[in-house]
């Protein structure tokens, strides 16, 4: 078994808000990652795909979740599983949003059009 420690847990910062990796390979070993998402109030992150499918649970706020064009709404205690190679768009609501998310370690996103630019964001990795 292996603890992570709160005080151990990777904090990365975009535009979009903060992620807070809480186990991955580089973190306890792991072979999934899973990472704590607060989304900044009104903000729309950027269109993109990943290549392993994504489960979000939201504990607070809200996210509109456009999914190769079908928009939904996500709230407290909901959850949106993403499928692999989906193009997705969050954009937090009023209050911005509070999510945990998990997916395989081995995950690649990139934007669309740009399919030879693939990245494992650093609080998958």
């Amino acid at each position: 078994m292996t603890l992570v420690r709160h005080a151990e847990s990777r904090r990365s910062e975009t535009p979009t808000g903060v992620m807070t990796t809480l186990a991955s390979p580089t973190l306890g070993g792991a072979r999934s990652s899973i990472w704590r998402t607060e989304g900044n109030p009104g903000v729309k992150g950027p269109v993109h795909t990943f290549d392993v499918e994504q489960i979000w649970t939201f504990l607070e706020g809200e996210a509109t979740i456009e999914l190769d064009g079908e928009t939904s709404t996500a709230g407290p205690g909901d959850t949106a599983v993403l499928p692999a190679h989906a193009t997705r768009q969050l954009t937090a609501g009023p209050q911005g949003y509070t999510a945990i998310v998990t997916a395989p370690a081995d995950a690649h996103a990139w934007t669309p059009g740009d399919t030879g630019n693939k990245v494992t964001p650093p609080w998958i990795a």
